[in-house]
C-alpha cells in the first residue's frame, strides 16, 4: 500500500528564496535598528562594506553600499552602538536576511561625546590646540571674511552688527552649516579666503569668522570634523569660530584664534564698537531658525513619503552585486585550482613524449619545410621575372617622354641665368648670359640682340634648286665669340 501524496504545490528553491524576499521587503521596509557593530574591517575592495549589528541576544547581518558611503556622516566603527534607517531583505545565495542601511548615526548623545573625545586627544597630541599657535585679532580690520549660510538669520545678524558697530567691507563664503557636505564646505571655505593674494581684484580679509546658529550636537557635528579643525588650525588669517550658543562646543572652537560665544558676540570682537542690541538680535534667531527647522522638518518627511513609493536603482541592482561580490571572493581560489589542473595535463602530456614520437614528428616537418621551399623558389622566379618585364616598360615610357632623346636628334635648349628655359627671343635682352644644352653637354653664351647675321645658303648643282640654309661651321662661330672663348646665338 502507497502513501498518499497531499495535494500540495511544489517549489523551486529559487522560488521560495525570492517570494520570502519578497515578503520581507514588503514587511519591513523601513526600520530603525539599534545595535552594537561587530565585525567592521572597513569598505570592501567594491566600496560596500559588511557588517553586523548585535544586541545581547541576536546579531543582523548589515551591508552598507557604496554610495550610500559616501554619504553618512558618521563612518562605522567596531564596536560603536548605533542607529542604522534602512530596509530588511534576504541574500538567496546563502539563504540569509539582513539590513540594507541607508543612513546611521551614533546611539545617542554619549556615543558622539565618546567620539568628540577621542577625536579631540587625537588631534591635541598634533599640537592643533596649543595656544602658542594663536594669533592676535587686528584692531581694526578694513575686510571681513565670514563663512556660514547665505540664507540664515546668521548673516544678517553679523552683518547688522558690524554695521552698526564700525562699517567694513564684509566677504561671505556661502556654506551648508548642517548635513553631510558641511565640513567639506566649511573647510573649503577657510582654505579658499587664505588664498586670496594681497592687493589683487578680490581684498583679502583681515579676519575671518566661521559662524552658525545654535542647534543639537547632530546639527553641530560638522563642525567637529578633523577637515575642519585642521584647516582653522593651519589658517594664516586670524579666525573666530562663533558656532552655536555660549554652552555649544564643538571642536573648531579649539583650534580657532578666538571663540565667540555667539556669532553676534564675533562681530562684536571683530570690530571696536558696541551696540546694545544683542538681546532683539538673539530672539529673532531663535524664531527663524525654528520656524527654518519646523519647515525643514514638514518637507524633510514629505519628500520622504514620496521617496518610498520610487522604485531605487540600487535595489534591482543590490542582489547582482552581492553575487559579484561573492564571485570575486572566490576568484582567487579558482584561478589557483585551475593553474593546477593545467600543470598536471602538462605533466601527463610530457611523459608521453619519447625520442622515437620527435623523431618521427622531425621527418615529417622535414618534409613540410622541403615542399614550402619549392613553392617559395618557384614564386620568387615569377616574382621576379614579373619586376623585370615591368621595369623595362617603364624604362621605354621615359625614354619616349624625355627631352634628351628630342637633343639628340639634333634640337637645342636654351637656358637663362636663374635656370629656366627660354622658349621666345623676345625674352631674351642684349647681353644676356645664356646656357645653350646639347645632348651631350651645355655651353655658355652671350646675347648679340637684334635679328643676327643672315643663314647662308647653298645651291644643289645637280638641280639647280635651294636646299635650305647651310649651317655656320663650328669653329668659326667659337672664334667670333671673343676673348671669353664663348659662342653666340644672335
Amino acid at each position: 500500500m502507497t502513501d498518499t501524496i497531499p495535494n500540495v504545490a511544489e517549489y523551486t528553491v529559487s522560488e521560495i528564496s525570492f517570494a520570502l524576499k519578497r515578503t520581507v521587503e514588503d514587511q519591513f521596509g523601513f526600520v530603525r535598528v539599534r545595535g552594537e557593530i561587530s565585525g567592521y574591517r572597513g569598505p570592501h575592495s567594491s566600496g560596500h562594506a559588511y557588517f553586523a549589528l548585535k544586541d545581547e541576544g541576536a546579531r543582523l547581518e548589515a551591508v552598507v553600499w557604496r554610495g550610500t558611503m559616501a554619504k553618512i556622516r558618521f563612518k562605522p566603527e567596531e564596536g560603536m552602538e548605533v542607529i542604522a534607517t534602512g530596509k530588511l531583505t534576504t541574500f538567496p545565495g546563502s539563504s540569509k536576511y539582513q539590513i540594507v542601511i541607508e543612513a546611521i548615526e551614533p546611539a545617542g548623545a554619549g556615543a558622539l561625546m565618546a567620539l568628540i573625545e577621542e577625536r579631540k586627544k587625537k588631534l591635541a597630541a598634533e599640537g592643533l590646540f596649543d595656544v602658542d599657535r594663536k594669533q592676535l585679532l587686528p584692531f581694526l580690520p578694513k575686510v571681513i571674511g565670514v563663512v556660514t549660510s547665505p540664507t540664515g538669520a546668521v548673516i544678517r545678524d553679523i552683518l547688522h552688527r558690524i554695521a552698526d558697530r564700525f562699517p567694513v567691507h564684509v566677504l561671505v563664503w556661502p556654506v551648508r552649516v548642517q548635513g553631510d557636505t558641511c565640513g567639506a564646505e566649511v573647510s573649503a571655505a577657510i582654505e579658499g579666503f587664505n588664498a586670496i593674494a594681497p592687493g589683487g581684484p578680490v581684498p583679502r580679509p583681515d579676519v575671518l569668522i566661521v559662524a552658525r546658529g545654535g542647534g543639537s550636537l547632530e546639527d553641530l557635528w560638522g563642525f567637529n570634523d578633523e577637515a575642519v579643525v585642521r584647516a582653522a588650525a593651519a589658517s594664516a588669517i586670524p579666525l573666530i569660530s562663533a558656532v552655536g550658543h555660549e554652552t555649544d562646543w564643538t571642536l573648531i572652537d579649539f583650534a580657532a584664534d578666538v571663540r565667540a560665544p555667539t556669532p553676534t558676540g564675533a562681530a562684536e570682537m571683530a570690530v571696536p564698537v558696541r551696540r546694545d542690541l544683542l538681546d532683539r538680535t538673539d530672539e529673532l534667531s531663535r524664531r527663524l531658525n525654528g520656524a527654518m527647522a519646523r519647515g525643514f522638518d514638514a518637507r524633510r518627511d514629505r519628500l520622504t513619503g514620496f521617496a518610498r513609493a520610487l522604485p531605487k536603482p540600487r535595489d534591482i541592482l543590490s542582489l547582482p552585486r552581492q553575487r559579484f561580490d561573492a564571485a570575486a571572493s572566490a576568484l582567487g581560489q579558482a584561478l589557483r585550482a585551475n593553474t593546477a589542473i593545467h600543470h598536471r595535463r602538462f605533466e601527463r602530456t610530457a611523459g608521453r613524449l619519447s625520442p622515437a614520437v620527435l623523431e618521427r614528428a622531425g621527418s615529417l616537418c622535414r618534409e613540410r619545410l622541403g615542399v614550402v621551399e619549392k613553392r617559395l623558389t618557384r614564386g620568387f622566379c615569377v616574382s621576379v621575372e614579373q619586376h623585370r618585364a615591368r621595369f623595362r616598360n617603364t624604362v621605354a615610357v621615359f625614354d619616349a617622354v624625355n627631352h634628351r632623346a628630342t637633343l639628340k636628334r639634333g634640337f637645342a635648349l636654351i637656358w637663362d641665368a636663374d635656370g629656366r628655359p627660354v622658349f621666345e627671343v623676345g625674352k631674351v635682352e642684349p647681353g644676356a648670359r645664356l646656357a645653350v644644352e646639347f645632348c651631350d653637354g651645355k655651353v655658355g653664351v652671350t646675347a648679340d640682340g637684334g635679328d643676327g647675321p643672315p643663314v647662308p645658303t647653298r645651291s644643289d648643282p645637280a638641280t639647280g634648286g635651294d636646299p635650305g640654309p647651310v649651317r655656320p661651321d663650328r669653329r668659326a662661330r667659337t672664334k667670333a665669340a671673343g676673348p671669353a672663348g664663348q659662342g653666340s646665338l644672335f
